[in-house]
């Protein structure tokens, strides 16, 4: 969970070079967000290049993950495998936006004595829209 924590405090503060470091080469990341799948040793950032132009198209900004208890941390020697309750906040046009319910699957590889993420995916949850 280390690394899952480190990924997403790198994506609640706005750290790009955070969350790369965080992913293994290649990674692989499944969304809700079109093009909904990126993969390769540019994933991590072309994804959150993608995110953050949506965003800025759709009038999101302030996004954040507040994991809750893993549901799965299944752990082998070399890989790992977590899914994850989340919520996800955020502002449209400055009105708040929650996401409960989503889920958070990541699949995680030993890299020398590092983990790092291999691939991540995220399920969308109930989404209560601003007044």
């Amino acid at each position: 969970m280390a690394t899952v924590r480190r990924y997403v405090d790198a994506f609640n503060s706005g750290d790009e070079k955070a969350m790369v470091a965080a992913c293994a080469d290649p990674m692989q990341i499944l969304d809700g967000m079109s093009p909904h799948v990126w993969q390769g040793t540019t994933a991590a950032a072309d994804w959150w290049r993608d995110a953050l132009a949506e965003g800025e198209h759709l009038g999101v900004s302030d996004y954040r993950i507040e994991l809750g208890e893993p549901d799965h941390v299944e752990v082998t020697d070399t890989t790992g495998y977590v899914v994850v309750p989340v919520t996800f906040s955020y502002n449209v046009r400055g009105e708040p936006v929650t996401q409960t319910g989503a889920v958070f699957t990541l699949a995680l590889r030993k890299v020398g004595t590092d983990w790092l993420l291999t691939a991540w995916a995220w399920a969308k949850g109930q989404v209560q829209q601003p007044h």
